[in-house]
Formats: C-alpha cells, structure tokens, sequence
C-alpha cells in the first residue's frame, strides 16, 4: 500500500499539460527539421540536375549557399528547441510542486515568480518567431506546388506548351535565364521521376511540423499563464496565513500575560 501511495503522489506531481506540450513541440521541431533538412537536399539535387545549375566558385552568396545556410539553422533549430523544451518542463515540475506544497515547508519565491514571467515573455517571442518560420516553409510548398500542378496539366492536355522560369521565384538573378519547358527532356525526365514528388510531400510534412510548434507555443503560452496566476495566488495565501498565524501568536500572547496577572492578583 505504500508503494501505491508513492506511485500515485509521483503521477500526481506530474505536469501533464506541460508533457503534452513539450510532446508536441518535440515532435514539431523533428518533422520540420528532418524533412526540411532532406527537402533542400533533394531541392539541389533538382536544381543541378534538371535546371543543370552550378555552384558558383568563391564567396557568391548563391541559391546553394542559401540552402546551406539554411541548413546550419535547422541544426541550430534542433538543439536549441531540445534544450527550450527541458527547461519548460523542469519548470512545470517545479510550479506544480510549488502549488501542490503550497501548506508544506515549500515556500515559493520572488525569483521563481521572475522565473516563469520570464518563460512567459520567451515563450511569447519562440511563438511570433515560428509563425514567420511557418509562412517562410509555406514559399516552397507553393513553388512546387506550381511545378507539380505543371507536370500534372502536361500529362492531361497533350501538346501544352508550359515552361516554369525560375527567375519568377527570386531563385536566379535576372540576368540569368533558367527556364525548364514541358517540350525538354529534362522536364519530363523531372516529372517522371520520383524525387519531385517526395521532397513536395516532404517540404509539406516540414510546413505541417511548423505549424505544430505553433500550436505547441500556444499551449505552452496557457500553461505558463496559468501557472504564474496559481503562483501569484499561492503567495497571497502564504502571506494572508503568515499574517493570520501572527496575530493568533499575538492573541494567544496576550491572553496568556492577562492570565498570568490575574493569578498573581489572586494571590
């Protein structure tokens, strides 16, 4: 029966809700960082072998430079929202403690209350950021989108003459012409192929993984607000019972020395 008791009070310190939210932004983050990161690799892999575009020698600042760029912020994406996600949830435990402690030797301080302010205020700013992050991945699924639909009317409308300009999409200066038409061989080799239609679906997984770490902020940004209202009433109640406490101290005091007197007088 004890073990059951510990059982239940260690499942009855956990912060569920944090939990959820730290699932869901996990899960988040790794479907938009691993079919991101595989999306712009198959996006290369097109580009130079449909497009027959080059990496430009030297320090150019290129599509393909960008797209390593890119890169490096996925991997940074990774380790910073793996570490974000522990400190919330450490917190969570902490607050929940905190509140289920609230009678106990627990008392909640000034710091902690800073603390989960400041949760509050970073998570507000992860929540904004992921959104532009969301409406960013959001430009190539539309790109592809294009290209598929294009692949697609070839194969329903014969003798359709459709040519996609990459300089439309910002991908290549003006001045460079890199234009793919229905009537090339690249681009029916392109269609049929299958690396288009996974990184469209992957960079649409990605998009999908995006907006699940919105979500995931904006639950994160609800139990964060809940939790700093129970700390906030939580150190009202210890304040109101310390004060309580007092006066009954005081009362009993006063009683005690009037009893006292009273004795002596008798006396």
């Amino acid at each position: 029966m004890g073990c059951f008791e510990c059982c239940i009070k260690c499942l009855g310190g956990i912060p569920y809700a944090s939990l959820i939210a730290t699932i869901l932004l996990y899960a988040g983050v790794a479907l938009f960082c691993g079919c991101g990161h595989e999306a712009l690799s198959g996006t290369v892999n097109i580009l130079q072998t449909y497009f027959e575009m080059a990496r430009t020698a030297g320090d150019t600042l290129d599509v393909f430079t960008m797209i390593d760029i890119f890169k490096y912020v996925i991997y940074g994406i990774a380790a910073a929202f793996f570490v974000y996600g522990i400190l919330l949830m450490v917190e969570g435990f902490f607050t929940t403690g905190a509140i289920k402690d609230l009678y106990g030797d627990f008392k909640i301080t000034t710091c902690g209350r800073c603390v989960s302010a400041w949760f509050i205020m970073l998570t507000y700013l992860f929540m904004l950021a992921w959104l532009g992050v969301t409406a960013f991945t959001s430009l190539p699924v539309y790109m592809y989108f294009n290209l598929w639909t294009i692949c697609r009317n070839t194969t329903l409308v014969e003798g359709a003459n459709l040519c996609l300009d990459l300089r439309q999409f910002g991908i290549v200066t003006i001045g460079e012409e890199k234009k793919i038409c229905t009537v090339s061989e690249n681009f029916l080799r392109m269609c049929e192929s299958t690396e288009l239609n996974m990184t469209f679906h992957l960079f649409i997984v990605a998009l999908a993984g995006a907006g699940a770490a919105v979500i995931a902020m904006v639950h994160y940004l609800m139990v964060l607000s809940a939790n700093w209202a129970y700390v906030k009433d939580a150190c009202r109640m210890q304040k109101y019972e310390d004060i309580k406490s007092k006066e009954e101290q005081e009362l009993h005091d006063i009683h005690s020395t009037r009893s006292k007197e009273r004795l002596n007088a008798y006396t």
